[in-house]
């Protein structure tokens, strides 16, 4: 997995948007490379807004993708879920 990078996108009111990129990873069951990023918005309940998209790390001109199966947000969620667990384990820093 891969961190500490930014990039922005044009939102649909020609804003442009910084992300900070949490991790990339690819999965072994969808055989796709997944990249999750925040904007480090909150929601209603002050949770930091995270994003995950599909992504092709050897084309630096690829569009990211949305993500459209359950089963690709399940590889996600677990992965999530699983960094959530670590830092409220190791008494860490940053919400999720």
């Amino acid at each position: 997995m891969k961190n500490n990078s930014t990039f922005s996108m044009i939102d649909e009111n020609g804003k442009e948007i910084l992300y900070h990129v949490l991790f990339t990873f690819e999965s072994d069951e969808t055989g796709k490379n997944y990249i999750v990023y925040t904007d480090e918005q909150k929601d209603a309940k002050g949770n930091i807004q995270v994003y995950a998209s599909i992504y092709h790390p050897d084309d630096p001109k690829s569009k990211l993708e949305a993500i459209e199966t359950d089963k690709e947000w399940k590889v996600i969620q677990t992965i999530l879920d699983t960094l959530q667990e670590e830092v409220q384990n190791n008494g860490g820093g940053t919400e999720q």
